[in-house]
């Protein structure tokens, strides 16, 4: 089922390839609406281990969802390695 999630710190095209690039292979099409803000990411999501997945990889790029809880010092470090995320994507 096709499932739309509200994502933080996307910011433009290159951030978008790396979400697509680095979730294609366990979520299939990746769509990154750059239209709105904060930016809304839509895959297929088998169950809830699998949003589990989604959300983790997510995060590990520093892109959280916008309904996760985060401290000041989680937000920080996640906007910075989502700086570093947008970077590749523009690279490659």
């Amino acid at each position: 089922m096709k499932k739309s999630f509200k994502a933080l710190n996307i910011k433009c095209g290159g951030c978008a390839k790396t979400v697509s690039d680095a979730l294609k292979k366990d979520f299939g099409e990746v769509e990154v609406d750059l239209e709105q803000e904060p930016r809304v990411v839509s895959v297929d999501i088998k169950d809830e281990e699998h949003e589990k997945l989604f959300r983790k990889k997510m995060r590990g790029l520093g892109y959280p969802m916008d309904d996760e809880e985060l401290g000041t010092f989680t937000a920080t470090g996640l906007k910075a390695k989502s700086f570093v995320s947008c970077a590749i994507g523009k690279m490659s």
